[in-house]
């Protein structure tokens, strides 16, 4: 029973890091290149901004379950670097946080521009961080 349980949690937790890696993978590398090759600049960092937005929360949430699966499997370290993951996707929604109305600073593109590029390279080093959780979890380490 118990070794039942034990591999479910791992494989479960497998599945999830491995669904989460390859959403970060498509929303960092695959849209934004999309983006700027059909649409001009100011559109395609206003589409990249919103789709790193909106999908750091899911993969967020994916990476959190994983993160309790791999602990309830078993594989603590591999549970905590999925939290620590997780973490890192929730700050893409303070990274990409809009200026208030009024409060916009007279060089608001370059600042967009630096969010967008820090959002994207966490969004990378995080995703890599889900990559060795999920190794780990197949370890069961």
């Amino acid at each position: 029973m118990l070794e039942t349980i034990r591999n479910f949690g791992q494989d479960g937790a497998t599945l999830l890091l491995g669904l989460s890696v390859g959403a970060a993978w498509i929303v960092t590398i695959v849209a934004p290149n999309t983006s700027y090759d059909g649409l001009d600049a100011t559109r395609a960092d206003k589409h990249v901004r919103g789709l790193l937005k909106s999908a750091s929360d899911p993969i967020a949430v994916i990476l959190l379950v994983a993160g309790g699966l791999a602990i309830l499997g078993g594989a603590l370290v591999s549970g905590v670097a999925a939290f620590l993951a997780a973490f890192g996707f929730f700050t893409n929604r303070w990274t990409l946080a809009n200026f208030k109305r009024g409060e916009t600073p007279p060089d608001a593109n370059e600042k967009r521009k630096a969010q967008r590029a820090i959002a994207v390279s966490l969004t990378l080093v995080f995703a890599l961080v889900a990559t060795v959780a999920a190794v780990l979890a197949v370890l069961g380490i």
